[in-house]
């Protein structure tokens, strides 16, 4: 886990060093415990190290051959690395360290870039350089879990690990109007796009292969759709214990102190579960919130009593107010998902007792544990059973139906029923809020998204289940979810690992049908199913939670001044891309009801982003390296 930068296709050697210096100058925090700088003709690699694997110097990056031709700077870890290790000593390979890195460097030499990806398991954003092919590859792991941005003008490429750096190193300039548009209707950049114009974010399961200036992009890995026979229920339950148990197992491994998350509900329990299983020395860690009614401290508690594993409660008191502050600090473009601030929060209090943290994050995405799952599902069923001509009436009649009550949701589950994909994609409450109420300034007068562009089709309708989950791949879960746990545990150099996104246990899951994945009618009934086996009643009828953060209550209340006073001076307003004037009139008519919407929240986070992006450019960080890779102060 780790911060990476680098440059390809420049002239000046001098200048391409203190470029990729400035851009590893902002990634100090991904990796404190090391760095290093590599350049051969014509390519440079920068490295920030978070030391997992092999704590001493022998894990030094950027990684070379022994000849020197072949370069690798890594983020991330391969959690079948020892097992590829003994595979590649047996062709007579010989290793210096005992890192994953060095299995990535010699694994290219010997199997090439695309047998080595299929052969490697685990979470990474890598770039490496070969010296004789003057190429240089950019690999992103496949579910999008470790970030990578490039950057490629005038023939030269360059790259890093957030926006940030890219900019910190002259290659993102301008902010692009079209990101604005995005983050304002998501709250968040989606990856098809970066915050500053020019600058790219390589896709998940994508490589981006830069040579002679050329610059060409393709997929490597797609999950599978369901197809084929299917096992049964119990069957289905019996592997995924099998492949979960495994996945836990090849996270446990590292040299530094390795702790999990423990709340109340079913997917952490289970992790928990399974490091007991298989003996881990492991500290489970639960967020205490006390006085709130959230509070899920007896329920891990208890969970961790029966599991007979340590247990650390980490209270963090109501009082304390989440940093905005750290929030924009911590993720390298606009971020405005409020679960954030308490992912930032227990990321700091981890920190002091794990540098590796085992989460739950990603089994309500593919087990479909979240409650559009199967409301699509039933929308889908509707769709198979409904004539053309009833689908294409209702479209060209739903605008006289009121949009009040139980008829707004009638209306909405016959929109998805009837226009599929693009029905949803309209369904929230985005960029025509903005308008209704003026909010918008020049710039963005009539923008919209492509996603708000998707045709309403019956066919859509009648894969609708499928087609959102690929949707939701690309947008909402690499976007928000996986963003919001890497930007919050790197921030505070802490390394975080979900088996659930385990290649092979999401592979699995992936295949199999919507009736087993819904069980009758459950949300997320394998993993209930195999809880209710392994951790009893309470466990598998636990709700989802989450630490949240109220901020539609703190906006109108104890932030209300603070974003006011961002208004009335706002650089979004004089950049023209909002009307702070329609703004301060809607937190007014907000602070009324006691409730603000989403739209104040993002301009609230956005304005904030940009203040700080503006004097990190007044005054930037002046930590660099020199010709050897130490530390200076210049």
């Amino acid at each position: 886990m780790c911060g990476i930068a680098g440059l390809a296709g420049f002239g000046d050697p001098d200048t391409a060093r203190r470029s990729v210096r400035q851009m590893m100058s902002t990634l100090a925090r991904r990796g404190p415990d090391g760095e290093g700088l590599e350049l051969w003709d014509g390519a440079a690699l920068g490295h920030r190290r978070l030391s997992i694997f092999d704590l001493s110097d022998a894990g030094r990056q950027p990684m070379l051959s022994p000849d020197s031709s072949v370069g690798i700077v890594f983020n991330g870890a391969i959690y079948n690395f020892r097992e590829l290790r003994v595979e590649l000593e047996a062709q007579g390979y010989k290793f210096k360290s005992h890192t994953d890195t060095e299995v990535l460097v010699h694994g290219y030499d010997a199997w090439g870039l695309d047998r080595l990806l299929d052969k490697i398991r685990g979470m990474f954003a890598l770039a490496l350089w070969d010296d004789r092919k003057r190429t240089l590859f950019l690999v992103r792991d496949r579910l999008g879990v470790k970030p990578l941005l490039y950057s490629a003008q005038n023939g030269q490429i360059a790259f890093a690990s957030t926006a940030r750096a890219l900019h910190a190193g002259g290659f993102a300039e301008q902010i692009d109007d079209l990101a604005i548009a995005d983050y304002l209707e998501f709250g968040y950049v989606t990856d098809d796009r970066s915050i500053y114009r020019g600058v790219n974010k390589v896709a998940a399961g994508s490589l981006v292969e830069w040579s002679n200036g050329r610059v060409t992009t393709r997929e490597y890995w797609r999950p599978p759709v369901p197809s084929g026979p299917q096992p049964s229920f119990a069957e289905a339950v019996e592997e995924t214990e099998r492949l979960f148990v495994r996945a836990v197992e090849r996270r446990l491994f590292a040299d530094v102190p390795v702790g999990s998350l423990l709340s109340g509900g079913v997917d952490s329990s289970l992790v928990c579960w399974a490091i007991a299983h298989l003996g881990g020395d492991v500290t489970a860690f639960t967020v205490g919130t006390p006085g709130d009614p959230a509070d899920e401290t007896a329920d891990a508690t208890d969970t961790a009593r029966r599991l007979g594993i340590r247990h650390q409660v980490l209270e963090l008191s109501g009082d304390t107010e989440p940093n905005i502050d750290e929030l924009v600090s911590a993720y390298g473009e606009p971020f405005a998902c409020s679960s954030a601030l308490g992912m930032l929060r227990v990321s700091k209090a981890v920190r002091g007792s794990a540098t590796v943290l085992l989460t739950g994050d990603g089994g309500d995405d593919v087990f479909l544990g979240y409650p559009e799952h199967r409301y699509f599902w039933m929308a889908q069923r509707l769709a198979r059973s409904l004539p053309g001509f009833v689908a294409s009436g209702w479209r060209g009649n739903r605008d006289k139906v009121p949009q009040v009550g139980s008829l707004k949701r009638l209306s909405s589950f016959l929109n998805y029923s009837t226009g599929g994909l693009g029905a949803i994609a309209c369904a929230h409450d985005g960029l025509p809020s903005y308008e209704r109420y003026g909010m918008l300034g020049e710039r963005l007068a009539g923008v919209s998204v492509p996603q708000r562009s998707i045709e309403w089709t019956n066919e859509s309708a009648r894969n609708l289940l499928t087609e959102f989950l690929e949707y939701d791949r690309h947008n909402r879960f690499v976007g928000e979810y996986v963003t919001k746990v890497d930007g919050a545990t790197m921030f505070h150099s802490l390394e975080a690992r979900s088996p659930f996104m385990d290649q092979d246990l999401w592979e699995f899951a992936a295949g199999l049908s919507f009736e087993l994945r819904l069980n009758g009618g459950k949300l997320k009934s394998i993993l209930r199913a195999l809880a209710q086996k392994k951790l009893g009643e309470r466990v598998s009828r636990g709700r989802k939670r989450g630490f949240t953060i109220p901020v539609q209550r703190w906006l109108v209340g104890r932030w209300r001044n603070a974003l006011t006073e961002l208004l009335q001076t706002s650089i979004l307003d004089r950049e023209g891309w909002i009307n702070s004037r329609a703004t301060l009139d809607r937190l007014a008519d907000a602070t009324e009801k006691g409730w603000a919407p989403n739209q104040l929240w993002y301009i609230f986070v956005l304005e904030s982003w940009l203040r700080h992006e503006q004097r990190s450019s007044i005054s930037p960080v002046t930590e660099v390296l020199d010709h050897e890779g130490a530390t200076v102060l210049g």
